[in-house]
């Protein structure tokens, strides 16, 4: 084999190490964010069966305070796209919002939102928890779980801040 072969055969041999070691790191990798949304909600609340079924879309931002690494960097912005379903009755409150996080690159996260306790009035809110259910890009495979708390503002602006705890595969 000639010098020049050898070289360009190490030099392969090198990056592939190179570029295993970086899909290593990023196996396996979890981390923790805190994480603060600002939205403007267009609810419809209807009266049913001695209940309220409330519902409609969330549009705002999300920014992340603080991150530990990984996918989430510390003061990265997101467009906010949600969808609001909540049911009130004797029995107490089930709202559910899916939501989808959209980056400056285009790349997307899924949560689900959940909540079992409080309101969706103004000076209302509580306390539910977020679901991360993957995403497209740098956030495809991430999981995790996000406790909660929502506050409800006049002329339908509300706010949500979490700490959540997240793992790639």
């Amino acid at each position: 084999m000639t010098t020049s072969f050898r070289r360009t055969v190490a030099a392969c041999i090198a990056a592939s190490a190179v570029t295993w070691s970086a899909d290593a790191a990023t196996a396996g990798e979890s981390g923790s964010l805190t994480l603060l949304n600002s939205f403007v909600r267009d609810y419809t609340v209807l009266e049913h069966a001695g209940g309220t079924v409330t519902g409609g879309p969330l549009q705002g931002t999300a920014t992340v305070i603080e991150s530990s690494g990984g996918p989430f960097a510390d003061g990265a912005h997101y467009r906010l796209t949600c969808v609001v379903y909540a049911k009130r009755t004797d029995a107490g409150l089930d709202l559910e919002a899916p939501c989808t996080h959209t980056d400056s690159d285009g790349d997307q996260w899924y949560v689900v939102s959940i909540r079992r306790a409080g309101d969706t009035e103004v000076g209302g809110g509580g306390q539910g928890t977020r679901r991360i259910l993957g995403g497209t890009g740098k956030y495809a495979g991430v999981t995790g779980e996000c406790p909660y708390t929502t506050s409800y503002m006049p002329d339908d602006w509300a706010v949500s801040m979490g700490v959540c705890e997240w793992q790639m595969p």
